[in-house]
C-alpha cells in the first residue's frame, strides 16, 4: 500500500499498519526528513516518494520482514529497499527528535 492509500485510514488502523499516529508520522517527515527532501539530487528520481520511502521504513520496523519480502511488496530490488531505509533510519536518527529513551 503506498502513502496516498494509507492517508486515508482512520487513526487507529494507521497506526495498527504503520506503528505510528498520523501525527508522528506527519512530524518525522517534517522534522526528521525535511533536509533530505531539499538536497540538490542528480541522475534519474527516484521510483518512491518520501512518504512511501518512510512508509517502507516502518514497515520493516513493525514487521521484521527480509529486504527481498519488503522489495517484493514495494516493486524495487532488495538492494534498493535496504538503501532507502537505512537512509531513512540514519536520517531520523541524525535529527535526534525520534529516538529511544535511554
Amino acid at each position: 500500500m503506498t502513502y496516498d492509500q494509507v492517508k486515508s485510514l482512520k487513526p487507529e488502523e494507521f497506526k495498527r499498519l504503520c506503528g505510528v499516529r498520523p501525527e508522528t508520522f506527519n512530524q518525522m517527515l517534517e522534522d526528521g526528513l525535511s533536509q533530505q527532501g531539499t538536497k540538490q539530487k542528480t541522475g534519474r528520481p527516484g521510483k518512491l516518494s518520501l512518504e512511501d520511502q518512510l512508509l517502507m521504513t516502518l514497515e520493516y520496523w513493525r514487521e521484521y520482514r527480509t529486504y527481498f519480502h519488503i522489495g517484493q511488496s514495494w516493486r524495487v530490488n532488495e538492494s534498493t529497499a535496504y538503501r532507502i531505509i537505512q537512509k531513512i533510519e540514519d536520517t531520523l536518527t541524525k535529527s535526534r527528535t525520534f529516538t529511544l529513551p535511554g
